[in-house]
């Protein structure tokens, strides 16, 4: 897994699954990995609810408190955000860095903000014949900060705590994303909560279980004194009443009860669809397993001819070009309800035999 140092062109960093859809709103969304059907009514309420609240600022403490103790922290080890998205433009700005590196393929707005803070980005690159794994001797020694995400978008790979454990050390920065963590039942291999693991720096985003993108909310877990270099380098109230009323609400214990309960789901319907694109395998159809996001990769002949025409039948899906390490025979589709899927892979079926 070399290194690959960052190139003056090439892939769209800033290329995103909603791009898919923005211009057509009659698409069945597989190219977007926020739950369907959210966010639930109880959650619709209780941010209606602090609307009441708009005159007065912002006041974070009650959500950042919630999420401490959500995860068995002090309250200075954490730092809300306006989704994990603000939270890698922080890292990029406020960590004073000399040899960035990002393990791809993985998303891609890490690389992106440490790019337009100035930086010079190296690539490890994972691939698919390891089964897009990590081996954590691939990280440069001199690297002092490494971003790796888990589970990883788009691979949907989870790598194991123990080798992502095995990147810490003094005087680096590991950061590790764990935007979907919460959508693999029981959370197995997260780290957010560890103390023991030198320079760890998780982040959170409650925009994927629970339907929020568009209020934008997020979370850093991290030594006090990491939190407070990026608190300031934040705005001042960057995170609003809504989504601080929404942070407090889907970190309690009935929230992540219901969380858990969706992550079980999630993995149901994920083997079922990974069931019926084997069904594709004569068509030189392959999937990344095992999947444990809500999500999954496949690797496909002519995938830019196929995702075209799956369109005109009526899905949006994800292009896997735009992910460094991936190149256009990718594509990541998210994971749906059972009707869902087999629409989906009656409409696959036709685009793979136009």
């Amino acid at each position: 897994m070399p290194t690959e140092p960052e190139p003056g062109s090439g892939h769209d960093l800033r290329h995103h699954g909603d791009a898919e859809v923005r211009d057509d709103g009659t698409l069945v969304d597989l190219a977007v990995n926020v739950r369907a059907g959210t966010p639930p009514a109880w959650l619709r309420e209780h941010v209606a609810a602090s609307l009441t609240g708009l005159a007065a600022y912002p006041d974070g403490r009650a959500a950042r408190a919630a999420v401490a103790a959500r995860h068995g922290l002090p309250v200075e080890r954490v730092l809300l955000t306006a989704g994990a998205a603000e939270a890698f433009v922080l890292l990029a700005r406020a960590l004073k860095v000399s040899r960035p590196v990002v393990v791809h393929p993985q998303f891609t707005e890490p690389e992106a903000a440490l790019r337009d803070a100035g930086h010079t980005v190296d690539r490890v690159l994972l691939w698919e014949t390891d089964g897009f794994r990590l081996d954590p001797a691939a990280v440069p020694e001199d690297a002092d900060l490494v971003v790796i995400g888990n589970p990883t978008n788009p691979t949907s790979v989870l790598h194991p705590a123990d080798a992502l454990v095995r990147l810490a050390r003094p005087g680096r920065t590991l950061v590790v994303d764990e935007a979907f963590m919460d959508a693999v039942p029981g959370e197995r291999e997260a780290l957010a909560g560890r103390t023991d693991v030198p320079g760890l720096v998780v982040l959170r985003s409650l925009t994927k279980t629970w339907g929020l993108a568009g209020l934008r909310v997020g979370y850093v877990l991290a030594d006090p004194e990491t939190v407070a270099r990026l608190e300031r380098a934040q705005p001042l109230w960057p995170v609003s009443t809504p989504a601080l009323a929404a942070a407090e609400a889907c970190v309690a214990p009935a929230a992540l009860a219901e969380a858990e309960e969706a992550a079980r789901g999630i993995a149901a319907d994920r083997a079922c669809l990974l069931a019926g694109l084997r069904d594709f395998a004569s068509h030189g159809l392959r999937a990344v397993s095992p999947a444990e996001a809500p999500f999954v990769l496949v690797r496909v002949p002519n995938a830019a001819a196929v995702r075209r025409r799956l369109r005109t039948l009526g899905y949006a899906v994800r292009r896997g070009d735009t992910f460094p390490g991936l190149n256009e025979e990718w594509l990541r589709v998210a994971v749906r309800d059972g009707g869902t899927t087999e629409g989906f892979l009656r409409a696959l079926g036709r685009a793979l035999d136009a």
